[in-house]
Parts: C-alpha cells; sequence; structure tokens
C-alpha cells in the first residue's frame, strides 16, 4: 500500500450516520420531482421526516438493525424515501434494476428481509413500492419516531452495490459506512457543493453512487432535481441545474442535438447553447462511468461550459476526478487523497483506498474474488494507463473483456462472441465498442463463401434474447479469417482483440460515422452489415 495513504486522513463528516440519528431541519433546499404528470417540491426537513414516516413502518413489519431491504425499482420519489428509511432503521439497502430480476429469486439469493417494487404483491416479504407513499403522509408515526439504532460503525454494511449491466448473475459488494463517507467527502472538498446549488440526478438510482447526491443535500445543505434518463431534459428546464452528472452518451446525444440545431457555432454562442438547453444555470457538468470522447469533452469544455471527466469502478469508487484547479483534457483528473494508484508489472492499474468499499465480493462466481481483489486489499481494475508528471491519471482501456458503452453499461463480450460462433459461417470473432453507442462484431468468416445475409439474420435472432447494451447493430465480415500467419490469432488460437481493433480501425470509424449521419438506420431487428471481402465493401 502506498505511503500516500499513511498520513493522517482529515476530519470528515459522518454522513451516513447524520442522516441516519438525526432529523433534518433544512426548510430552504428542495428536492424537485415529477409525480402524476406534475412537478413536486418538498423541502429537505418534509423529505426527512416523511422518511423517519416510513422507518417506523418498517419497523412494525419487523425490519430490524443489518437487515437487507432490497429495492427493485426505476427513479421515483418512493425510492428516495424507502433507501433513506433504510439508514434511519439501520438496515442495509440493495438496489435491483426493474425488469432484470425475478422477485422470488433475489429474496433468497440475497437473503432479503423485504422487497420493494412496482407492483409486486404487497404480500411479504414482497412490496409494492408505491405504498410507501402513503406511509411517509401518516403523520401519526411522527410521534413514535426516535433514532432507532446506536449508528452505523465505520466498518459497517450499509448498502450492496451490484455489477450494472453484465449477463448471468450479478455480483455482489457490500459498501461500507466509512468507504461511503469518505467517497462523498471527498467530492465536496473538489466541488463544494453548496447553498444555491441544484444537483440534477437523473441516472438510475440502483447505484449507489447515484444516491450520495441525496445524502449530500441532507448534511451540506443544496437543492435536488430528481428525473430519470428520459426526462432528465425536461427537469433541466422546470429545475434549472447548476451541476448535471451524466454518463458520455448523454453529452454525446445532447452535442448532436445542439449541432443539427444550430449547426458548428462558435464556442461563445455554443456556451450558450449548451446553458439554454440545461436550463441556464449550470455551473459544471460531471461525466464517468465510461470513457468520453475528445470530441465531446472540446465541445463543452472550450465553450466554457466545464466538463469534468473521472475514474471509479464498482469496486474501488471514484478514484480521480478532474475538478476546479486541477484539469487536464483528455485526463480523468488526479487521485483522490484518500486513495493511491500503481501499475503491475503488466502496466494494470492497482487501485488502494483508506477506506476500501470491501475487500471481496459476497455474491459472485468462482474465482472472480481473486481476480479482482488483492491481498494487500488493493483492487485489480484490469484498466492500462499512466500517471503524468503533474499527477493526472490516463487511462488508455481495459485488457480484460468487457465492453463499456457510452451509457455506462459493462457488457461480457465471451458469452455474446460463443454465440456468434454457433452459427457455421463463423470461423472467429471479437466486438468492439468501448466507448461507442452501441457494439459493433468483428466476423472472420469460416470460409469465402459464407453469406453475410445469413449471419446477418443469426445475429438478429440472437438481439432477441440480449439486454439492450449487449445488441450488436453492426457487423464487418473480416478481409481475410483471423490467422497466426497474418498476426490476428495468438499461438493459442485466440483472438488477439487489440491488434484486431487496430487492423479495422478504419472500418470501424466508418461505421459510427454513418451511426452519426444516420442513426435511426441502426437497429437490432435490421444489423447492418460491412462486408470486408467485397471490393466496394456494401451495406
Amino acid at each position: 500500500m502506498s505511503d500516500a495513504l499513511l498520513r493522517a486522513p482529515r476530519e470528515d463528516a459522518d454522513l451516513i450516520n447524520t442522516i441516519a440519528l438525526h432529523r433534518c431541519d433544512d426548510e430552504r433546499h428542495v428536492i424537485r420531482f415529477q409525480q402524476d404528470g406534475a412537478l413536486r417540491s418538498w423541502t429537505l426537513a418534509e423529505l426527512d421526516r416523511k422518511a423517519a414516516r416510513v422507518a417506523v413502518r418498517l419497523q412494525a413489519l419487523g425490519v430490524r438493525p443489518r437487515d437487507r431491504v432490497g429495492i427493485l425499482s426505476r427513479n421515483r420519489i418512493e425510492f428516495v424515501l424507502l433507501d433513506l428509511a433504510i439508514l434511519k432503521l439501520g438496515g442495509v439497502s440493495a438496489g435491483f434494476e426493474a425488469g432484470r430480476y425475478e422477485p422470488g429469486q433475489i429474496v433468497d439469493i440475497y437473503g432479503l428481509k423485504a422487497l420493494f417494487g412496482e407492483g409486486l404483491s404487497g404480500q411479504g416479504p414482497c412490496f409494492d413500492i408505491a405504498d410507501i407513499a402513503a406511509w411517509a403522509d401518516n403523520a401519526e408515526a411522527d410521534v413514535a419516531w426516535r433514532p432507532l439504532h446506536a449508528g452505523y460503525d465505520p466498518a459497517d454494511i450499509f448498502a450492496i452495490k451490484f455489477t450494472s449491466g453484465s449477463t448471468g448473475a450479478p455480483k455482489g459488494l457490500e459498501a461500507t459506512v466509512a468507504s461511503a463517507n469518505s467517497s462523498i467527502n471527498e467530492v465536496q472538498a473538489m466541488f463544494a457543493h453548496r447553498d444555491g446549488d441544484n444537483l440534477l440526478v437523473f441516472l438510475r438510482l440502483v447505484l449507489l453512487q447515484q444516491r450520495y447526491w441525496i445524502y449530500s443535500a441532507l448534511v451540506f445543505g443544496h437543492d435536488i432535481a430528481l428525473s430519470d434518463l428520459d426526462g432528465a431534459l425536461d427537469m433541466a428546464q422546470a429545475s434549472p441545474p447548476t451541476v448535471v452528472m451524466g454518463v458520455p452518451g448523454f453529452y454525446e446525444e445532447l452535442r448532436a442535438r445542439l449541432r443539427q440545431r444550430h449547426g458548428d457555432s462558435e464556442p461563445a454562442a455554443r456556451g450558450a447553447q449548451i446553458q439554454a438547453a440545461l436550463g441556464g444555470r449550470v455551473r459544471y457538468l460531471w461525466t464517468g462511468s465510461a470513457p468520453a470522447s475528445r470530441a465531446v469533452l472540446e465541445f463543452f469544455n472550450e465553450a466554457g461550459v466545464p466538463l469534468y471527466e473521472g475514474y471509479g469502478s464498482n469496486e474501488a469508487c471514484i478514484v480521480a476526478k478532474n475538478h476546479p484547479g486541477a484539469f487536464r483534457l483528455g485526463s480523468v483528473g488526479k487521485v483522490l487523497p484518500n486513495k493511491a494508484v500503481r501499475f503491475d508489472e503488466d502496466g494494470i492499474l492497482i487501485v488502494a483506498s483508506r477506506h476500501p468499499i470491501n475487500c471481496r465480493y459476497t455474491w459472485c462466481d468462482p474465482g472472480i474474488n481473486e481476480k479482482s481483489f488483492l491481498p494487500s486489499a488493493e483492487v485489480k481494475t484490469w484498466d492500462v494507463g499512466h500517471l503524468d508528471e503533474d499527477g493526472f491519471l490516463y487511462i488508455h482501456g481495459r485488457v480484460d473483456d468487457i465492453v463499456t458503452v457510452t451509457n455506462g453499461r459493462n457488457v461480457l463480450v465471451r458469452a455474446i462472441e460463443e454465440g456468434l460462433r454457433q452459427h457455421p459461417g463463423v470461423q472467429e470473432c471479437v466486438l468492439y465498442g468501448t466507448g461507442k453507442p452501441f457494439v459493433t462484431a468483428i466476423l472472420s468468416a469460416a470460409a469465402a463463401d459464407a453469406e453475410a445475409d445469413a449471419l446477418r439474420r443469426h445475429i438478429e435472432t440472437m438481439n432477441q434474447r440480449l439486454f439492450p447494451e449487449e445488441r450488436i447493430l453492426a457487423a464487418l465480415i473480416a478481409d481475410e479469417p483471423f490467422s497466426m500467419e497474418n498476426g490476428l490469432l495468438s499461438s493459442q488460437f485466440k483472438p488477439k482483440r487489440k491488434l484486431i481493433h487496430q487492423r479495422y480501425a478504419a472500418q470501424l470509424e466508418d461505421i459510427y460515422a454513418r451511426h452519426a449521419r444516420a442513426p435511426t438506420a441502426f437497429a437490432a431487428d435490421a444489423v447492418l452489415m460491412w462486408d470486408g471481402r467485397a471490393t466496394q465493401p456494401s451495406v
């Protein structure tokens, strides 16, 4: 572990216990949200009071400190109320994305005391999350509320994090109170969220880090605008944010929309256009979860609307972040004070934390813990990069078999590639798409006469059973089979992903450029084929 982690820590706020044990009396700042087609607004004191009422009801249902409570829901105010109520009860929250899990299975697998979701039966342990609204309005519960537990210890588990977007059972990581306090305090030190700030939260609340901004509001005193991705721009107009936190895909779409409407404007005019689209009060923008393209970063930053890119992982949370006073375009920022990084002999980034999220997954397949967590409690990221002479971190890419598309979703490629190889016309294949809006397949044909139409139909059939981010929207048939002779297969007959991507970089660039010009032409039920065997590749 680096000597940098041995210095004395700052005195940081214990946010989790502040929310859990104390009542918020902030009548000045608000949380705004859409409900029943109307914009609603509660003061933070009202939000806290309603969450306490929900906690009393949970206790009456038999939920006790350290019990796990699942939330299977899209973004909605009831999600926020339930999450805060679990903290006030000393419990452990577990967010699950709606539509990806079977309720009965996750109750058993993750040992849930209760599970709340949209349209669930209402019979324990499964409850309809819509009931939370009535519980929150029960003022009689106010007289029954008192601190419902003695407080979390720093090493206590307060939430379960899951990997996003992977096929198969998600890896479950139990997060400690100390890790959350550390991450939120580090962000506060960099960005000083304060009175006058309004943070737009629209990414999925099932991701623990998104709930951190709710916690931040309750402790540091600022507004929150809660939405989902589809309603984010409308919410920005209804409740103009000073801070927007989005994945690169959100900013790429906004850039494309503004360029289509206004053309290539001068920076000053472009800045006004960006501000108008986001409500007119933006102090800064934040992005992470997937690589942001330089074109997108330049589009916002050159217009005077700072877009700060950062880097983190499910296992290490926020590792590095560009921020006011420490910003370098193309980097992911300087490493946070409570984090330290090094590179192993293979150039893979290793991260140490003063307050680790945890040192192992509680739920995962055999061998996964050893792949991600070192005996030193450090996290092996499987990303490669470097630190420059001024301490800015740069990430060059991954060395494992995960593609991260621009909406922040992780796609495990090997199972999909295996499905592609089931077709007799495919000898070998690799997927491509990190930092791109969708996945493209590069196919090595089994024979010179393999039919492009047959391969397209096979992919379209596969797409029907894949999650949206996993679907292949374009495929390139290589101009010659992958082989050891042309350097595209290893001596173990495994495709060399990086070299294949480099070999076909021009064709891949053409595919995504075509998508930028005509995105509606790309669809899971009508995969576009580039046949590199032809003199003039055709679609």
